[in-house]
């Protein structure tokens, strides 16, 4: 086993997130699997505690669920692409017309799980390398045309809430708790929120958070827009976005992604540059002496001190 210092294993960390982005924006290749066949039917995945993204078809909906609950469904790299190929599938599947994601356990997610993510690293590994992907934070090409409801509870954070962001229609269970505090840990949101957020909720709401790290409840973000629809537990948060997507699926289906696609078209033209540029920033920042200091706050469980540089 090798053993890296935490700055270089943490760039390695980036660089694997980080790496498909430029390819995805040029449009991706079409898939080489099941999926070469455009009228394939996308496959269910039971649940098993072993299974790390669950897929079950309801009629023409289908729903997508994060099963790491052991780990605070916490996004491994195996998980990320089982989720982008469910994006794929789902998106190539002509009997789909709407998605429902959503969190197996106590809580939606907390992110990206960063000691798997150092272990994918060391092997040699690349993230999303191929066809048959789609980002599931939205960064680059391709991107779902079709639609896709979330349905949050519990803990929400930093690479879940930018999965949450991602969605068309957000559903939320009033324990939801949401959080993006990289800042805090001498980094910074590289999945998009740092875009989509002051454009969901407003500049000032979304830097309210993303620069003091503080987290928010469900209700916060139903006031500041994110949210669409407040559930009083995670049960009736499933069964709302369920509902949503149902109403979705008896519309027609060529006019739901005409109406994505042309709701997309200005956002896409005026955020493209900005999605472009976060693999740069990000890169730029982990250069940085503040960006150590917050490695070695979190191992050693103590505030950090910045200096700036």
């Amino acid at each position: 086993m090798f053993r890296f210092d935490r700055v270089a294993v943490s760039l390695l960390v980036v660089l694997l997130w980080l790496s498909p982005l430029h390819a995805q924006q040029t449009g991706g290749a079409p898939s080489t699997s099941a999926q070469t066949d455009q009228t394939a039917r996308m496959a269910e995945i039971p649940y098993s505690p072993q299974t790390k993204i669950t897929v079950e078809r309801q009629g023409q909906v289908v729903l997508i669920g994060i099963n790491r609950p052991y780990i605070d469904n916490r996004i491994d790299p195996e998980a990320l692409e089982g989720l982008a190929r469910a994006y794929y599938d789902y998106d190539q599947d002509p009997s789909l017309r709407a998605a429902v994601l959503f969190g197996h356990g106590d809580r939606f997610s907390k992110g990206i799980d960063v000691d798997a993510t150092k272990s994918f690293t060391q092997s040699g590994r690349k993230l999303l390398d191929g066809p048959g992907f789609i980002d599931p934070t939205g960064r680059g090409k391709p991107r779902l045309t079709k639609p896709l409801v979330i349905a949050v509870h519990g803990d929400t954070w930093n690479l879940a809430h930018e999965l949450f962001l991602a969605a068309d229609i957000r559903v939320a269970s009033e324990d939801t708790e949401f959080g993006q505090d990289e800042n805090t840990h001498g980094r910074f949101p590289g999945g998009g929120a740092t875009i989509r957020f002051p454009r969901e909720a407003g500049w000032g709401n979304a830097m309210r958070y993303i620069l003091t790290g503080d987290h928010w409840s469900a209700k916060e973000a139903f006031r500041m827009g994110t949210v669409q629809v407040l559930a009083p537990n995670r049960e009736a948060a499933l069964t709302k976005a369920i509902e949503i997507a149902n109403k979705i699926a008896a519309s027609s289906p060529l006019g739901t992604k005409a109406s994505l696609a042309s709701s997309r078209m200005a956002l896409e033209e005026l955020e493209s540059a900005a999605m472009a540029k976060l693999g740069e920033q990000y890169l730029a920042l982990l250069k940085t002496r503040d960006f150590q200091e917050g490695r070695d706050a979190e191992a050693e469980k103590r505030r950090p001190v910045y200096e700036g540089r």
